[in-house]
């Protein structure tokens, strides 16, 4: 089964009716799921993390916990893809957190690293795609646009964002999450 493309609403409904089936202990529904989104959860640990090994671990950890709490999915709060994103993201930090700072004492350690640039065309297309997302992302509330920007572009955590703009966490979370329901109308457009 071919990996989501979250521009296509149908196989985002089909995503969201996947993982209601796997909070029922469907087995089935929960491997269509890892099929479906596991490459862009991996492409956002590796994102956090920049170590292949560490986001795999992280995938793996955030797939144990989709199957043991695809009940607390609810629909009507975001898409599948934006809560299964938003569990592996917060997996990867936590893992970020949780490790000792790494130093590069062997510059000899940079050739071991893949390079994960995007060929030409991935690279228009990803262009593309960035650009659609900054005009939606425009039309937000600028407190909205900034929380948005500071928690998924920079990593920043709720709680971090709670206290550099003195505001309560629920309410931060709740500007966060209107503010994606908002990109994800856009974005459906």
């Amino acid at each position: 089964m071919p990996e989501l493309d979250t521009a296509d609403t149908g196989a985002s409904r089909r995503l969201d009716e996947l993982l209601v089936q796997v909070a029922t202990g469907d087995r089935q529904a929960f491997e269509s799921v890892y099929q479906l989104a596991s490459g862009r959860l991996f492409a956002i640990c590796l994102h956090v993390l920049r170590d292949r090994g560490d986001a795999e671990d992280v995938l793996q950890d955030a797939f144990v916990t989709v199957w043991h709490k695809a009940a607390q999915f609810d629909r009507a709060k975001a898409s599948a893809m934006t809560w299964l994103s938003m569990l592996a993201r917060n997996r990867a930090i936590d893992r970020l957190r949780a490790a000792p700072p790494r130093a590069l004492d062997d510059l000899s350690v940079a050739e071991e690293i893949p390079d994960f640039a995007p060929q030409p065309a991935q690279a228009a297309e990803h262009a593309s795609d960035r650009e659609r997302l900054d005009d939606c992302l425009d039309t937000l509330e600028p407190r909205r646009r900034s929380l948005i920007r500071l928690a998924f572009l920079d990593g920043a955590s709720y709680e971090e964002l709670a206290r550099r703009i003195g505001a309560p966490l629920g309410s931060v979370k709740s500007w966060i999450r209107r503010g994606l329901g908002q990109l994800r109308v856009c974005l459906e457009r």
